[in-house]
């Protein structure tokens, strides 16, 4: 036979683009259209719905960046269409290659009721079947004229990322606006040839089976009359029959599809805009499911639920019958598809709180798996987390994207810090927004790393991103792949279904233990500096207001503020989302977060003053009876009460409670200048040397006998690199950042203070910084508090501390614990790993004798190693990422004035590290009172640390107090409470009991990095 392959192939392309797809829809007629542009922000439907619009045409121009354009389409329906199928065919002037990206709308009916939505891959509107004809058809559109900010050129620095820069002129031209007849067995065969056209170009051209669907494809294309498709389709469907009924082989890979769309909360679109985006998509995915019995949809965040239930009632009330249903199918089990590095620990366990207490509350639903296909990378500390909150299996994406290596399971138990395992899946079709293409589906099969083993893997299927969901072509798809040979077998059901026979067929599937680290987009952990400024400071301003309400409630009978702090835990969590706190969204997204962090550190502030005035006595009866006793003579009646927040106790002052203490004598630093310049400050526990440059050339531990920085180096030195990574700017940093460096040694100014601190001041580009560098009285700790007013662009700022000391390993806290990572770059994995993150510490450790840096507000970090010349030692270089300067998608990432406060512990433990993290975090509070104030809880031991304190969730008035073993050993502690305990019991993360304590001994065992939640009752 003589081989023409090819000339079948390119003829299948040609007949389907420019005959049978437009042969769908044989005859159409125009629908009138007029438009109404509303006002600024978008408006409630019933205003949009009520707007006297003006006649618009088709190819006209439309929508301003992030204007909302109401359309309203009139027609009737020709009474020679009796009997047949009507679509409305409403193009807003779409690009289909970026579904999720560009303009979208809502469809509605007159009576406000919401249709579907709108967007380049989805543009009909089905208006009847078998119509009678003479049908008045009038709908609205609510259009967003959404800009695109990633185009064709990616990663191009644009305005149009903030309504208060962007331009006004309109971004699209109106497009096809029609009545159509559909004719469905066209559509059908379209379906028919797409699928075998795909599967065969995926076949092996020495496959029989290939040849085959040549064959027939073959046989069809000659059937088709290309003058008359409509009448000729039936009959190229029937010679199709053959091969489609052709039956999967026994051994044939199974694929859980899953339907889909992936709504990032805020990315290329403020937040306001994902409300929209929700409403569109579920309204789509509603009225899929009533067309299709077979389909299952899945969706996660929590929060987008509230925001349709907020917003749109109307399409949440659609929403809440199909997922009663059991068919719109709640997943993850978060507030939202959060970043997973940064959120500091009561953070991350409040996304499971608050996202499984919504399903619960809502639908009566324990969600059992966590979802997270987009998130960059995945905390070690996740999998005891999804235990404790009651979900047993792990989804993500996102691996498939590491540059380096490729990750070498698709089903694996996932074990994290303590040694809790997750049944974990990580689908092998590599994209969150699968179509089910047979190139998708072969790479599926192609890809698994279970084979032999495993017989099944999950496809998120459907546009996502910006939304859409899953098509009716994408269900065709599935239902011509459910069993047919050369083909994986394809069914749409629920997570759980795959999850259960996935677990079931490979229960012993291979281990992968700690953090599941991306090889990519390692700049998230610093890009929008006051975003992750706004972050931590919240998540600590949180942790206060829960602990000092609580503690006041107790003791004082203080109105605990449950709802603010619900509302406020919300508000956090939501912009920990993995696009807002990892700093890649647009100007407007972190425009929005900075006055959102202010405007909660407002409120948090006067919920934790009101609760320190009610235990401390009311500060200005205080200061009065003061000034009574002054009179008679007798001094002062109270001082001030220190209140200390953090889970240790400092200066006298008892972890989690306050003591009231006069005027406290302090012993004074020695601060003298240095010979050849500079100054060296002295405080009897450490010397430290800073030269004429204003560097720190010495950090001497006088106990130990030891000095801290590198000889012949600096510490605090700062470091600019150029910073233009091959793509993803505000995402990425290519390692070739460090070919090229800059050390900042020029000085404008070096003094000493008033009060014993050393003034350094450079200037550097278009920018300047300011720093104070001090030894506190009695402390072994050498504090740093940096200000940067910052105008680069493409650079990147760091702080290095070169030290004497020699380690294969760096402990790095992250959520409930610490992670240890190499020093070194043994291998392409820990080369990898050349920039990471660490919360509020990082220790490198010699036996016997480490230090410490701790920061207040940076979260990437990056060590090397070198050995000095002569092999004399090594220097293990410390450094803290401070700043970048992105110009996509914010032109003007991070451009102003920036605050950093960090400092370098010697001779720290890992106690010390943990202990020095929570100090410069939670500095002690001063309020004028009387007594001091005894804590709820007390623990003893170090080792175990209370991460939380508060009332329980339900009013019942409980106190629910959070623990954990911070060093990576084993404990046993007793923790006693202030308060009579009637009865205590251990609960897991939603305060729902699991175990019992002994209310009047309450002794505690701990594994290695363990989390434990008691619920206490007050007796």
């Amino acid at each position: 036979m003589h081989n023409d392959r090819t000339i079948t192939e390119a003829r299948l392309k040609r007949v389907l683009d420019e005959r049978i797809r437009p042969a769908v829809y044989p005859e159409s007629m125009p629908l009138a259209v007029s438009v109404w542009n509303a006002p600024g922000e978008p408006v409630p439907v019933a205003e949009g719905l009520a707007a006297e619009g003006v006649p618009i045409r088709t190819g006209a121009q439309w929508g301003p960046p992030w204007g909302t354009s109401w359309f309203t389409v009139t027609g009737t329906v020709p009474r020679e269409w009796a009997g047949r199928t009507v679509e409305a065919l409403l193009d807003l002037g779409f690009d289909e290659n970026m579904p999720g990206f560009q303009c979208e709308g809502l469809v509605y009916r007159p009576d406000g009721s919401p249709v579907k939505g709108l967007n380049p891959r989805n543009q009909w509107v089905r208006i009847g079947e078998k119509v009678a004809g003479g049908e008045e058809v009038v709908l609205h559109v609510e259009a967003s004229s959404n800009p695109v900010i990633l185009d064709y050129h990616p990663f191009l620095p644009t305005e149009l990322g903030d309504r208060e820069t962007a331009d006004s002129e309109p971004r699209y031209r109106l497009g096809r606006m029609d009545l159509a007849v559909l004719d469905r067995t066209v559509w059908e065969l379209v379906q028919d040839l797409e699928v075998l056209g795909e599967l065969m170009a995926e076949l092996s051209v020495d496959a029989p089976r290939r040849w085959e669907i040549l064959r027939a494809v073959e046989r069809a294309l000659d059937a088709v009359d290309l003058q008359d498709v409509g009448g000729t389709a039936a009959r190229a469907r029937e010679l199709l029959t053959g091969v489609l009924a052709a039956p999967a082989h026994a051994s044939a890979h199974r694929i859980s599809a899953v339907g889909h769309a992936h709504i990032d909360s805020a990315w290329l679109w403020p937040l306001r805009e994902t409300v929209r985006k929700v409403a569109r998509t579920t309204s789509n995915m509603t009225a899929l499911l009533e067309d299709e019995p077979d389909f299952v949809y899945a969706m996660s965040q929590a929060q987008q639920f509230a925001w349709i239930k907020e917003h749109r009632p109307e399409v949440y009330a659609r929403v809440k019958k199909a997922v009663a249903e059991g068919r719109f199918v709640p997943v993850g089990g978060m507030w939202v598809e959060s970043d997973t590095n940064m959120p500091g620990s009561e953070a991350l366990a409040r996304q499971f709180v608050h996202g499984k207490r919504f399903f619960l509350e809502e639908f009566g639903i324990e969600t059992e798996e966590v979802w997270l296909p987009d998130t960059f990378g995945y905390s070690a500390a996740l999998p005891q987390l999804v235990k404790l909150s009651g979900a047993k299996w792990f989804l993500t994406q996102k691996i498939s994207w590491s540059r380096s290596n490729k990750f070498p399971h698709h089903t694996f138990w996932w074990e994290g810090l303590d040694g809790t395992r997750v049944f974990t899946h990580f689908p092998p079709i590599d994209t969150y927004n699968s179509q089910l293409s047979g190139k998708e589906v072969a790479h599926a099969v192609r890809n698994f790393q279970e084979k032999g083993g495993a017989t099944r893997s999950l496809a998120p299927t459907g546009w996502g991103d910006g939304g859409g969901g899953t098509t009716r072509e994408m269900l065709a798809r599935a239902k011509r792949l459910a069993d047919l040979e050369g083909s994986a077998r394809v069914v749409f059901e629920k997570p759980s279904a795959f999850f259960e026979k996935a677990h079931a067929e490979y229960e012993h599937a291979p281990v992968w233990v700690g953090e599941l680290y991306l090889e990519l987009h390692r700049a998230t952990l610093t890009s929008q500096a006051r975003t992750k400024q706004g972050n931590r400071r919240s998540e600590h301003l949180l942790r206060e207001a829960e602990l000092w309400a609580a503690t006041a409630a107790v003791r004082a009978g203080f109105p605990y503020p449950y709802e603010a702090l619900d509302r406020l835990w919300k508000t956090v969590l939501l912009h920990q989302f993995h696009d807002i706190l990892p700093g890649t969204s647009i100007a407007w997204v972190h425009r929005e977060a900075a006055a959102t962090y202010a405007a909660v550190a407002a409120e948090l502030e006067s919920i934790i003053g009101e609760a320190l005035a009610a235990l401390a006595g009311d500060p200005l009866a205080v200061l009065a009876e003061d000034a009574l006793a002054t009179l008679r003579g007798d001094g002062p009646a109270s001082g001030t009460v220190i209140f200390n927040a953090a889970p240790h106790g400092r200066g006298g002052v008892p972890a989690l409670g306050a003591t009231a203490v006069g005027q406290r004598d302090r012993a004074a630093v020695r601060a003298e200048p240095r010979e050849g310049g500079g100054f060296v400050l002295d405080n009897g526990l450490l010397r430290v040397e800073i030269d004429g440059r204003g560097l720190v050339v010495s950090v001497y531990d006088l106990a130990a006998e030891r000095e801290t920085v590198a000889p012949g180096a600096a510490a605090n030195l700062l470091q600019l690199h150029p910073d233009f990574p091959n793509m993803w700017d505000a995402w990425d940093v290519d390692h070739f950042y460090r070919n090229t460096v800059t050390d900042l040694t020029d000085v404008e100014a070096l003094e000493l203070t008033d009060d014993g601190a050393v003034r350094v001041v450079r200037a550097f580009g278009a920018s300047r910084v300011e720093q104070f560098l001090g030894l506190p009285d009695g402390e072994r700790r050498l504090d740093i508090a940096t200000e940067v007013d910052w105008h680069e662009t493409e650079k990147f700022l760091k702080a290095a501390f070169p030290l004497d000391l020699h380690t294969d390993r760096v402990a790095a806290e992250t959520q409930f614990g610490h992670l240890y990572r190499p020093t070194h770059t043994n291998t392409s994995w820990d080369a990898a790993k050349f920039e990471a993150c660490a919360h509020r510490f990082v220790h490198l450790e010699e036996p016997g004798w480490g230090v410490a840096v701790v920061n207040d507000s940076t979260y990437g970090y990056d060590v090397t190693r070198a050995v000095r010349n002569g092999g004399t030692g090594t220097t293990t270089t410390l450094r803290l990422s401070l700043l970048r300067a992105p110009r996509f998608p914010d032109p003007r990432t991070d451009q102003g004035v920036h605050r950093f406060r960090y400092a370098l512990v010697p001779n720290a433990s890992l106690g010390d590290a943990v202990r020095e993290g929570y100090r410069i975090n939670l500095p002690e509070r001063r309020v004028a009172g009387a007594g001091g104030v005894e804590p709820l809880v007390s623990v003893s031991g170090d080792s175990v640390v209370v991460s939380a304190v508060k009332l329980a969730d339900d009013g019942s008035g409980d106190v629910v107090v959070r623990l954990y073993e911070a060093l990576g050993g084993r404990a046993r502690v007793r923790m006693a409470a202030g308060f009579a305990v009637g009865a205590g019991a251990v609960c897991d993360l939603l305060e729902r009991p699991v175990g019992a304590v002994d209310a009047d001994d309450i002794a505690l065992s701990f594994r290695p990095f363990e989390i434990v939640t008691l619920r206490l009752t007050r007796a």
